[in-house]
């Protein structure tokens, strides 16, 4: 009886911490991109690195899916921003580390749907077997990391500071993006992701 409880108490805990269990930390601050030469599908079919995308003022990397509904919360607010700031220097690629067989919706067919829908004017890969996303230590969907043009964080977290778009008192991004272009300190350079959590691949 106590092994039984024992198993169900285990396997209890590992949907808890679901499948972002023994995931790397975050990044700190001032890191530079981690596998910035690694090789992604895009929903074009090409494929790119993070190194292909970098901007001469920075590079912004989001990571996002299909199906959480924070990120459709977050949609036209992310894809604003992305298209324009990429025009004024900043490289932008969103990146879908979601196992699609934990959720279809992730699909890289809807992928392609929803970057035509929404207006992406920017790359939005996949990440198959979710490789860069335990390399940056992604948690969530959506989460930030924005880089200088050295290569270095200078911001990571949330988009802003309330899913509500009607509520929103806090621009972090939109506040660091500005900052960053006109060579500027970042004012806020950390918050907390606020999202769905990350279905990563089995690690094998």
């Amino acid at each position: 009886m106590k092994q039984l409880l024992s198993c169900i108490f285990i396997s209890a805990a590992f949907i808890l911490l679901g499948s972002n269990f023994g995931q790397a930390e975050a990044l700190d601050l001032g890191s530079k991109i981690p596998l910035a030469a690694i090789r992604m599908k895009n929903v074009d079919g090409k494929e790119l690195s993070i190194d292909n995308i970098a901007g001469p003022k920075g590079t912004l990397i989001i990571f996002s899916c299909n199906h959480c509904p924070y990120v459709k919360a977050w949609q036209s607010r992310m894809v604003a921003l992305a298209n324009s700031y990429q025009k004024r220097g900043v490289g932008v690629l969103f990146i879908n580390s979601d196992d699609p067989d934990a959720n279809p919706e992730d699909s890289f067919t809807i992928m392609q749907e929803r970057a035509k829908v929404n207006g992406y004017q920017f790359p939005y890969t996949v990440d198959a077997g979710s490789a860069v996303a335990r390399a940056f230590g992604a948690t969530h969907t959506p989460e930030v990391f924005l880089f200088d043009n050295g290569g270095r964080l200078v911001y990571h977290g949330a988009v802003d500071d309330d899913r509500d778009q009607k509520m929103v008192t806090k621009q972090y991004l939109r506040n660091a993006l500005e900052a960053l272009v006109e060579g500027k300190p970042i004012p806020v350079a950390e918050t907390k992701a606020i999202g769905c959590g990350l279905n990563l691949y089995p690690k094998f």
